[in-house]
C-alpha cells in the first residue's frame, strides 16, 4: 500500500504539497541533498521511494543498520562511473543514517561536497545530535510531523478497498469506535495502523453476508500492548524529562504526573528520574523548602531497594510534593554566579588570615595571623574573599 506518487502521498503538504520548493525540485529533478526527520510512520521511506519512481537520477537505497563503509564505498564508484560515462547522477538513500557513526558519516562527506552523490537520510533522531556538523551543513532537513488523523482514515479506507495491494478481497468493513481507537492509539504512525488491520481482517470471520466487521475488541487484540513512542536515549527521551521538569518549575502537578508516567510506563529506568528529581529538589527548590532534598534522596533510595512497578506511586508523590513546593533558585544561581568569577579570575590566592598553619614555617610566613575566631570574638569585620573578590554578593 505505499504510494506510487506524490499526489497519493498523504501528511507532509508543507514538505511536498503544491507549489513546494521541494515538490518542485522533485518534479525537475534537481534534488540538493536533504535530511528526512520525523517519526516512525510518518513516511520518511516512503517519500525516497515516490523519489526513485520519479527521477531520472540512478537511485540506490542501503540502510544505516546494515552497509557500512565497504558497501559505501561500492556506491561510490559505481557513482563515479555514471558520472562519467553517462553523466548520471546518483542518488543515495540511507535508511536511518543515525545509525552511522562519526568515521562512516565522514567517509560520506567528500563525495556529497563534490556532487558525486546526492543523499538523503532518514532518522527518527534529532539530526543536530546525530548527524555530523559538516555533513549537516550540506544538506536541507525536512522535518516529517506523525500523519493526522483525516490522513490516517483515507489510509484505511484505501487498505479496506484496494483488491490487488490492499484487503479488498476480505470484504471488511471497520466500525467507527474501532476506528478511532486504532487512529488514537497510533501515534500518527502508518505503518501500525497497516499491520493492525491486516492482522485484525485476516483473522476474523465473515457473517452471513460475507462481509467482516472490524471491532473495536479485534483492533485491541491485534494491536496487544502498543509500545510507547519514547527511545530512552533519543530526542523523545529529552523532550519528555523537559516536559516534567517544566512542568514541576511551573508547579503543575497534574501535568508532571502525566509526563512522569509516560516515562516509567515507556520503560525508564526509575533510578534516572529519581536522580533528575534530587537535582530539581536543590535547583529550583533549594533554599525554599530544604525538606524537598531530604525527600528526594529518600525517594531515590526506595527506587533503588524496591525498583518498578512499586516505586511509581513514590515517585509521583515526590513529583507531586515538588510541583507544590515553594521555589527558590538562589543556590543555582549563586554558584553559577562564582562559577564565572572562577573562570574569569583565575586561582586567587587564599587571604593569609584564612589559610591553615600547621607548620612553624607556615606561622612564621603570617599563615593564619590576625584571624577572628567567631565563636569568641567579634569578626563581623573579617574578610573572606580574594582582594579582588572583596565585598561580593552571589545570592
Amino acid at each position: 500500500m505505499r504510494p506510487k506518487s506524490l499526489d497519493e502521498f498523504l501528511g507532509q503538504e508543507s514538505i511536498v504539497g503544491p507549489d513546494t520548493l521541494l515538490r518542485r525540485a522533485i518534479e525537475a529533478d534537481d534534488l540538493p541533498s536533504m535530511i528526512f526527520w520525523g517519526p516512525p510512520g510518518s513516511g520518511k521511506t516512503t517519500l525516497a521511494t515516490v523519489i526513485a519512481q520519479i527521477t531520472n537520477s540512478y537511485f540506490v537505497g542501503i540502510s544505516g543498520v546494515t552497509a557500512g563503509v565497504k558497501e559505501l564505498r561500492a556506491t561510490v564508484d559505481e557513482a563515479k562511473e555514471r558520472r562519467k560515462y553517462g553523466n548520471q547522477r546518483t542518488i543515495l538513500f540511507v535508511d536511518e543514517i543515525h545509525r552511522w557513526n562519526k568515521a562512516q558519516q565522514d567517509g560520506l562527506l567528500p563525495f556529497v561536497e563534490k556532487g558525486i552523490i546526492t543523499l538523503i537520510g532518514a532518522t527518527t533522531e534529532n539530526p543536530s545530535f546525530e548527524v555530523i556538523a559538516p555533513l549537516l551543513s550540506r544538506a536541507r532537513v525536512y522535518v516529517l510531523k506523525p500523519l493526522a488523523p483525516v490522513n490516517l482514515k483515507v489510509i484505511i479506507k484505501r487498505a479496506l478497498k484496494n483488491n490487488e495491494l490492499g484487503l479488498g478481497k476480505y470484504q471488511a468493513k471497520i466500525d467507527n469506535e474501532a476506528e478511532d481507537f486504532l487512529i488514537k492509539t497510533s501515534n500518527g504512525d502508518a505503518r501500525v495502523i497497516l499491520n493492525a488491520l491486516e492482522v485484525a481482517v485476516k483473522n476474523i470471520g465473515a457473517d452471513k453476508t460475507g462481509q467482516r466487521i472490524v471491532g473495536k475488541k479485534i483492533i485491541e487484540e491485534a494491536l496487544q500492548h502498543k509500545a510507547l513512542m519514547y527511545d530512552k536515549a533519543g530526542d523523545e527521551h529529552y523532550n519528555i524529562i523537559s516536559a516534567l521538569h517544566k512542568s514541576m518549575r511551573g508547579s503543575n502537578g497534574h501535568a508532571a504526573v502525566y509526563w512522569l508516567a509516560r516515562m516509567l510506563e515507556a520503560g525508564e529506568d526509575p533510578l534516572y528520574v529519581a536522580r533528575r528529581l534530587v537535582r530539581f529538589a536543590a535547583e529550583d527548590i533549594g533554599l525554599a523548602d530544604n525538606f524537598a532534598v531530604v525527600l528526594a534522596n529518600a525517594v531515590f533510595e526506595v527506587c533503588h531497594k524496591i525498583g518498578m512497578p512499586e516505586c511509581n506511586v513514590h515517585l509521583a508523590q515526590l513529583v507531586i510534593y515538588l510541583s507544590e513546593a515553594k521555589k527558590s533558585i538562589r543556590a543555582y544561581q549563586a554558584y553559577g554566579l562564582a562559577k564565572q568569577d572562577v573562570a574569569e579570575l583565575g586561582h586567587l590566592p587564599v587571604p593569609l588570615h584564612l589559610r591553615n598553619a600547621p607548620t612553624k614555617l607556615m606561622k612564621n610566613l603570617g599563615y593564619g595571623a590576625d584571624y577572628k575566631y567567631t565563636p569568641l570574638e567579634d569578626s563581623a569585620g573579617q574578610e573572606y574573599f580574594p582582594e579582588e573578590l572583596k565585598g561580593k554578593k552571589y545570592y
